[in-house]
């Protein structure tokens, strides 16, 4: 594996080790849209392991800022996703591509079923 490769390899591992922006980026693989008051509320159901329903307007609001001040900025600056604020639209972009087979073997390993028995990526 050339420096490259190498170097390409530990940045996806990287952005992968965070579960918030692996179940961002297991909806978006779904539809490849989404708008992240959607996101919002399902990333912190799974955190939480708890019902959509469930989660209290703190926790939406902790799982909102995460997303726009950290998560989604680095996924973009890898051209993973494209994300507008105002609209509250994220697309995946080119660069999903790249990091798609990682996510896949990422996914296989969640504790949580229902992320692992998801149809593939």
């Amino acid at each position: 594996m050339n420096q490259t490769n190498a170097s390409r390899m530990e940045v996806a591992c990287s952005l992968l080790s965070e579960p918030e922006r692996r179940f961002l980026l297991y909806e978006l693989a779904t539809d490849r849209t989404a708008n992240i008051e959607d996101l919002v509320s399902q990333i912190a159901a799974w955190e939480l392991d708890a019902r959509i329903a469930g989660i209290d307007k703190e926790t939406r609001q902790q799982v909102y800022v995460s997303l726009v001040h950290n998560h989604l900025p680095r996924l973009a600056d890898y051209d993973i996703i494209e994300y507008d604020l105002r609209s509250g639209d994220i697309v995946l972009e080119e660069g999903f591509d790249d990091i798609k087979p990682l996510l896949e073997q990422f996914r296989q390993t969640e504790e949580e079923p229902e992320l692992r028995e998801r149809a593939p990526l």
